[in-house]
């Protein structure tokens, strides 16, 4: 395999702790491990060193990060036309990104683009701006993390895509790190957590992410220890008062916990939670139920845990009777009583939980790097 010189320009706060900054860094350690020469290009100043980026983050193997300061006024078309002026004078075999204004500056410069497309464009400009981008002449893959989301694009902004230029991908899970997580028993004692039956949430607290809704659980349960780990300052201090208030004895608001930590976490659960609403707000805003790839969920499935989610059609892609229990979103008596069932049978967790860490053996983000590029390789034209 040909190593390539690829500059990801996002726009993602580096470091931060929302999922998309994430995403970032895991593709960009995913392209290094791979042997291309990899540089991440985002907004701002640094503000960590590279051993604390790698804890925050869980990455093992790093790889170069350019901050460029845009100017005020039109930030965002500043510093996608540095990031891609950056990536010329590199002589970048390929701008990948997840901005539109940098993959119209480098097909205009005959640099050869992949776009991974997260949600829809939405404002003012997004949708006019991806339909020039579609038009745009030049090499181009654009990558859509479920076929939901390509669906949804196609259909809201009325638009087709090539067949040889677009290509569905999920994200992924760094699987090394799951490898060899302890068992429960020995997870709980190794974070001084109650020896007791433990379900658990991790990700961010955002609403329709159903934080509220494992409270009210909670209160069902007071024999279960539910764990939910992540969320910003501010709001777990909110929730915190409302588990005070409440009395809720049995539930433990961790706050943020570094990536290179989150296996650990996640390894003391019986059950894993994903009780998503039927809309559900990402980082960015938006409703993103239709569409959404959730990080955790791979993670969950590395983690060889049962899992309780939701039965959002998006995850049909992913998940199945076989590797998970699904029931009806925003039905609480059904969710009781999933959660009773699998907490009663042992034997159901202990498969599904095999069965989901057989299926995420094919959603490594060295696997599904691999397969972006080669599909790149071998179908974009310019």
């Amino acid at each position: 395999m040909t190593a390539l010189k690829i500059i990801f320009i996002a726009p993602s706060t580096i470091p931060s702790e929302t999922a998309n900054s994430i995403q970032v860094m895991k593709v960009s350690q995913a392209l290094t491990q791979l042997g291309h020469v990899t540089t991440l290009v985002v907004p701002g100043i640094p503000a960590m060193n590279t051993m604390l980026l790698k804890q925050h983050y869980g990455i093992t193997t790093m790889f170069p990060i350019c901050w460029f300061q845009p100017k005020t006024g039109l930030r965002r078309i500043d510093f996608c036309w540095k990031a891609v002026r950056f990536a010329e004078e590199e002589g970048a075999d390929i701008v990948y990104t997840r901005m539109i204004w940098a993959a119209l500056f480098a097909l205009r410069k005959n640099i050869p683009v992949i776009v991974h497309m997260h949600g829809i464009p939405t404002g003012r400009l997004g949708p006019l701006l991806y339909r020039r981008y579609l038009k745009q002449r030049g090499k181009k893959l654009t990558i859509f993390t479920t076929l939901g989301l390509k669906q949804l694009i196609e259909r809201e902004l009325h638009v087709r895509h090539k067949p040889d230029e677009a290509f569905v991908c999920s994200n992924g899970v760094d699987l090394n790190r799951y490898q060899d997580i302890p068992t429960q028993e020995k997870a709980r004692k190794l974070l001084g957590l109650p020896e007791q039956f433990t379900a658990v949430y991790s990700g961010g607290f955002y609403a329709g992410r159903g934080v509220e809704t494992i409270f009210k659980l909670a209160k069902v349960f007071p024999k279960v220890h539910f764990l939910c780990v992540g969320g910003k300052p501010s709001v777990v201090a909110e929730l915190q008062k409302q588990v005070d208030a409440e009395k809720i004895n049995n539930l433990t608001l961790t706050g943020f916990v570094a990536n290179e930590k989150l296996p650990l976490y996640q390894a003391t659960a019986d059950i894993l939670l994903m009780p998503s609403a039927t809309h559900i707000s990402g980082s960015s805003g938006g409703d993103i139920a239709a569409e959404t790839s959730p990080m955790k969920l791979f993670e969950y499935m590395a983690c060889k845990r049962a899992i309780l989610c939701s039965d959002l059609p998006v995850l049909h892609e992913i998940l199945n009777e076989k590797n998970a229990v699904l029931y009806p979103p925003e039905d609480f008596h059904s969710l009781v009583d999933a959660f009773s069932a699998l907490m009663k049978d042992g034997k159901k967790r202990e498969a599904i939980g095999a069965q989901a860490r057989l299926d995420v053996g094919k959603y490594s983000w060295t696997d599904k790097m691999q397969s972006i590029i080669d599909f790149f390789n071998q179908n974009s034209q310019g």
